[in-house]
C-alpha cells in the first residue's frame, strides 16, 4: 500500500473542508488505484507536537478503503467527541498518521495470566467487549501504556467499565496494522 497517497488523501479531505482543497475525487483514485475500492477499516489520528487531536476509525470493513478514509480522517478531524472540531490554525500544525487495520480475531484465554502469555504488546491491537460496552486501543498505544496491566486497566476505563474489569472475563480480539505517519516536530514514523 503507497502510504504517501493515503495521508495525502487523508490530508485533502480535511483542507477541503476548509476550502484549500478540492473535495476528494473517490471514484477517480478507486479507479487509478484498485486497491482503494477494497473493503478495509481506517483509524486516522492526529496530532499535534505529538499529542493527540484527534482519532476515529472503524474496526472492521464495511466499506471501500478510500470511503473509510476520507469519513475517518473528517470525523477525527471535526467529530472526535473528546476535542473541539480542528481549527484552520491547528490544520497547519496537524500530523497525520493512517492505519489499515487486519479483521479483527477473537482470542481464546483461560484467565488474566493466560492472556498476558498470548497478547503481544506493542503488536497487538485489542477490542474488549463486556456488558454491552466496548473499547480498542490500536497498537501504537503500547508505546505509552507499555505495561500490560496498565494497557488493559486503561482499555477497560475507556469501555466505562471498572479498570479491573479482566477478571469479569471480557471478550478480546486482537488485530494488527500498516500505519503510516507524516512528520511533525515529535518526529517521523512509517
Amino acid at each position: 500500500m503507497d502510504g504517501r497517497l493515503l495521508l495525502s488523501i487523508a490530508r485533502q479531505a480535511i483542507a477541503s473542508a476548509f476550502g484549500l482543497a478540492p473535495e476528494v475525487d473517490k471514484e477517480r483514485l478507486a479507479a487509478e488505484h484498485p486497491e482503494l475500492a477494497r473493503e478495509q477499516a481506517t483509524f486516522v489520528t492526529l496530532t499535534i507536537g505529538g499529542q493527540l487531536r484527534g482519532c476515529i476509525g472503524s474496526i472492521v470493513p464495511h466499506r471501500r478503503l478510500i470511503d473509510d478514509l476520507v469519513a475517518n480522517a473528517l470525523a477525527a478531524a471535526f467529530e472526535d467527541p473528546r476535542f473541539a472540531p480542528l481549527s484552520r490554525e491547528e490544520f497547519d500544525e496537524v500530523a497525520i498518521e493512517v492505519s489499515l487495520l487486519t479483521v479483527p480475531q477473537p482470542l481464546a484465554y483461560e484467565d488474566v495470566d493466560d492472556l498476558r502469555r498470548k497478547i503481544e504488546p506493542g503488536a497487538d491491537g485489542v477490542i474488549l467487549q463486556l456488558d454491552g460496552r466496548q473499547s480498542t486501543f490500536l497498537p501504537q498505544v503500547w508505546e505509552e501504556l507499555n505495561d500490560f496491566d496498565l494497557f488493559f486497566a486503561h482499555l477497560c476505563l475507556k469501555a466505562g467499565l471498572p479498570q479491573n474489569c479482566l477478571a469479569y472475563h471480557p471478550q478480546i480480539y486482537t488485530y494488527r496494522v500498516e500505519k503510516f505517519k507524516e512528520c511533525d516536530s515529535a518526529g517521523c514514523g512509517t
